[in-house]
């Protein structure tokens, strides 16, 4: 089962860290061969801001819908604050 469905939007916050989650495995299997490209590292850290940032905004707006999202996606839920 796809975790983005055709008809869902690609402004939506679910796209978006589903775009987010590729580019930060992407990124993470890159920097295991170049461990000094630092600026893949300052990419990836930037990457990863984004997303905490959208999946803090989306657990406040649908917590249902972000729990589904986390387990599809297999990554860590946010830490309470």
């Amino acid at each position: 089962m796809s975790v983005i469905s055709q008809e869902e939007k690609k402004g939506s916050v679910e796209f978006q860290v589903f775009c987010f989650t590729n580019k930060i495995r992407r990124l993470s299997s890159h920097l295991e061969l170049h461990k000094k490209d630092y600026s893949s590292q300052r990419g990836l850290r930037k990457i990863l801001g984004k997303r905490q940032r959208l999946l803090a905004y989306f657990s406040k707006k649908s917590r249902v819908r972000y729990k589904e999202l986390i387990s599809q996606l297999n990554i860590r839920a946010l830490k309470k604050r």
